[in-house]
């Protein structure tokens, strides 16, 4: 199984830009870029900041692709 997420559709669908999520979160562009587009595992923590910036619950963004 790997951990997946929902990201992408979200900062679409709010019309926020993965730069200011990255700066909100204290993060590279880059590192946030490789988040969004599953290509790195993100850490507990740096999850838990995304969902509470984003005002949602970790498990409304990220999850188990089975």
């Amino acid at each position: 199984m790997a951990v997946k997420n929902r990201l992408k559709d979200i900062l679409d669908s709010r019309g926020i830009k993965q730069v200011w999520l990255a700066e909100q979160v204290d993060i590279s562009f880059k590192t946030m870029s490789n988040i969004i587009n599953n290509r790195y595992n993100t850490s507990l923590e740096v999850a838990l900041k995304i969902a509470d910036i984003l005002g949602m619950k970790i498990d409304d963004i990220f999850y188990l692709e089975k």
